[in-house]
């Protein structure tokens, strides 16, 4: 259970946005004008000559007060070359000089010589601003430990003053990061991925011919076996117990660009309940399959099977010559699904031919965070290193990684071009876990700190968000708030027209609706695709480990939860508020509460039935007014993670227990039981529910069906006068009657059924028949 005082709100900030540039109704095109402007000392080493002779190890070590950072030492190099930038934030900077040293790496001992030195005096270093050209570096001579300039060469290297706009920011080292050393430096820099293109793999299984079992005396019973990469699918066995089998099945794959991994097809004879005989394969490399747009027939293809049996008698191999009958075919008229349909990113179809024109610019600023809890233990003290990461259609974006710290600042601005206003930004904050080397598989997972969605279609065009998200992050345990993020968000738009025009296209292209996918299908090929692109951007630098990309394309969403249940239950019942509010309403003037508002009903419903043709107008318009009086109620922040919706708070801790529980289970028997029982008294509730409805469907067919045959004699006589008396009385008469007689005073009322509701509930059903 979370705690009462917890505030898990959404809180309007003002940060100092583009150096105090910026307001939030303007419409600037400047980078960098959506985050807070952090200046840096930038040192960028480019290489020395004329350095002291053999034995020469070089490296260069630049300090500025308590911050040290070094280059790596090349050996045997009297002219080595590094091209490598430093950058030193400067509201830490507490030093008035930067000291930079070459060094010479002593491998018998463990103090390195001084080759060098220079020194540089901070308030003399020149600035430099984005779009200037970069500074030119400057080759400088080495000075010895008094300040005189000897025979010990000179250093190549540029120094200035700038922000985080600079090009030299993403791959410098950071400060932030000084106690991370060797390769794990690669770990904190700022990153932009692109997703693979994902394409669907449609194998069409015909027939095969010409199969040759091992055993000829038994009728094979066969099916196809179909891999590409890791992921293997196969087909139902063939009806036909024959050599010559057909299929007629369609398996599906999703499939990467550059397509590396061949199509591997095995047809395989099942000789036991643990053994099976392949009785021939092939491979097929997918760039040489041709591509579609829409679903028009692609033309059948043999594909000989390949099978090696060594033929003792002649020592020899001999090859069958058995064949398979296939369509292969890359789709690309629809669009590859790894995310939530509901919030999803991006409804673009594969081929770049079919996308849609840009509708406009969304520019993310991710400014800091705060409050943060300790993630893990370094040195027997909590500690945390954040990092962000934003996704929004095939691009990712990944923040510098702030080391130990609760309130990092990143300060970070990224861009994406937008399709379809239906979409989602993700941005998540994980804990940096590979930053130590030795760190064992466990702790080496960078753990969730949390998640804010932002759907496009709820911010307004080129006005700026800055708003501060709370973290939120679900435990075994309850609900736990991890700190706020701060963020800045800004949805420009290029054509309104075209903005508008949006609401009135297809959510998915054509080939969605042209040649459906089932739902089993989709769930499949959604576990590929986030399967494929986990695998592929865990093999960039840095990396975007897989717990990551799993935890932003929310995999397992569609796990079983009983709160989630609840949830949407109570969704669905608010979503009928309305109706409810209506009745109510209804319900006081039926029952006279206020004579004067019931008697104005019973005038306006009876100019309705007299002037007909002012119902619809008269609905619009009340449509329009009621739109008009919630515009000042109108929400005017986009909305967040709700946890009051969620049911976070509200739930016992055994239900989160429940949800994050393995699959299959790794509860005790007793745990089990007692979910088991809890599960079977909801299903009952339910089957009662359904049982009721079926009930109530089986009485109005039974009204015509003579189940009872004084039923449904009295209902044919009844629909008899009705249709005379619908002839011989204008129906206006009948409308004036039915709404007054629904409205008459209380005391012309009786509490017991009335007499349909009576008829009705002694129809007959199926109820009895029931075991």
């Amino acid at each position: 259970m979370s705690e009462p005082d917890i505030d898990f709100s959404l809180k309007e900030t003002s940060p100092n946005l583009g150096g105090g540039r910026v307001s939030g109704s303007e419409k600037l095109t400047s980078s960098f004008d959506l985050v807070e402007q952090l200046h840096f000392l930038y040192v960028k080493m480019v290489r020395a000559k004329g350095l002291p002779p053999s034995p020469c190890n070089p490296f260069v070590e630049v300090k500025v007060g308590n911050y040290e950072g070094t280059t790596k030492s090349l050996e045997n190099n009297p002219a080595p070359e590094w091209n490598q930038v430093f950058a030193f934030a400067k509201d830490r900077i507490q030093a008035v000089t930067v000291e930079i040293t070459v060094r010479n790496k002593e491998s018998s001992t463990n103090v390195d010589k001084v080759v060098g030195k220079l020194r540089f005096d901070i308030p003399d270093i020149p600035s430099r601003v984005p779009p200037d050209s970069p500074l030119a570096p400057q080759w400088y001579s080495l000075e010895d430990e008094n300040g005189s300039k000897g025979e010990r060469g000179e250093l190549m290297l540029a120094i200035w003053m700038g922000t985080q706009a600079d090009e030299a920011f993403p791959d410098a080292w950071h400060s932030d990061a000084a106690s991370v050393n060797g390769e794990s430096i690669a770990n904190t820099r700022s990153k932009v991925y692109i997703s693979p293109r994902l394409w669907y793999l449609r194998i069409n299984i015909i027939q095969a011919q010409d199969l040759v079992p091992m055993n000829n005396k038994r009728i094979p019973q066969v099916y196809v076996k179909a891999m590409l990469g890791n992921m293997a699918l196969r087909s139902r066995f063939s009806p036909d117990k024959s050599l010559n089998p057909t299929w007629n099945e369609d398996l599906m794959f999703v499939a990467a660009e550059s397509f590396d991994d061949p199509l591997m097809l095995s047809v395989v004879d099942k000789l036991s309940d643990n053994k099976e005989e392949v009785l021939g394969s092939c491979s097929i490399h997918l760039s040489k399959v041709e591509k579609r747009l829409m679903p028009i027939p692609i033309e059948a293809n043999w594909y000989n099977l390949e099978q090696s049996v060594q033929d003792n008698r002649n020592n020899k191999e001999v090859r069958f010559a058995s064949r398979l009958h296939l369509r292969v075919c890359l789709d690309g008229g629809y669009h590859v699904l790894d995310e939530s349909i509901y919030y999803s990113s991006d409804f673009r179809a594969t081929s770049k031919f079919l996308w849609p024109p840009a509708i406009g610019v969304l520019e993310l600023g991710i400014l800091n965070a705060s409050g943060l809890l300790p993630m893990k233990s370094k040195n027997g003290r909590g500690t945390t290193d954040a990092y962000c990461v934003a996704k929004y259609g095939p691009k990712w974006v990944r923040t510098r990684t702030i080391v130990n710290s609760f309130a990092p600042k990143w300060n970070e601005q990224y861009t994406w071009d937008v399709y379809d206003p239906y979409t989602v930004i993700t941005i998540g904050v994980f804990d940096n876990c590979h930053l130590q080397k030795g760190s064992n598989a466990v702790d080496s997972q960078d753990r969730r700190i949390g998640k804010v969605r932002i759907r496009l279609s709820t911010l307004n065009t080129d006005r700026i968000y800055t708003l501060s998200y709370p973290l939120i992050v679900l435990e075994p345990n309850g609900v736990k708030k991890t700190g706020e993020i701060q963020l800045s968000v800004r949805f420009t738009c290029s054509s309104t027209w075209n903005l508008l025009q949006s609401y009135t296209q297809p959510l998915f292209p054509q080939m969605h609706y042209l040649l459906p996918l089932s739902v089993y299908q989709i769930e499949s090929l959604r576990h590929q695709a986030t399967h494929t692109l986990s695998s592929r951007l865990r093999r960039a630098e840095p990396p975007l480990q897989s717990e990551v990309v799993e935890y932003m394309l929310d995999v397992g969403s569609n796990v079983w939860s009983l709160r989630r249940g609840r949830a949407n239950l109570e969704r669905l019942l608010a979503a009928f508020n309305l109706l409810v509010e209506a009745w109510k309403w209804f319900d006081q003037i039926r029952k006279w509460k206020n004579p004067i508002s019931t008697m104005a009903v019973h005038f306006l419903y009876s100019m309705l039935i007299l002037f007909p043709d002012m119902i619809l107008p008269l609905v619009f318009l009340m449509c329009v007014v009621h739109g008009a009086s919630q515009y000042r109620k109108r929400p005017r922040h986009p909305p967040h993670m709700d946890t009051k919706l969620s049911l976070v708070e509200s739930v016992q801790s055994d239900d989160f227990d429940e949800e994050f529980d393995t699959f299959p289970t790794s509860k005790n028997v007793k745990v089990l039981k007692k979910r088991y029982d809890r599960l079977r008294s909801i299903a009952g509730r339910m089957m009662t529910i359904i049982g009721d409805l079926a009930t109530q469907a089986e009485r109005l067919n039974s009204m015509l069906s003579w189940r009872d045959p004084r039923a449904t004699s009295l209902f044919m006589a009844f629909c008899l006068i009705a249709c005379i008396a619908f002839y011989l009385v204008p129906w206006r008469l009948f409308a004036l009657g039915f709404g007054f007689f629904g409205m008459r005073h209380p005391r012309f009322r009786i509490s017991i059924p009335s007499m349909p509701q009576n008829f009705f509930k002694r129809l007959p059903a199926r109820t009895d028949s029931m075991i």
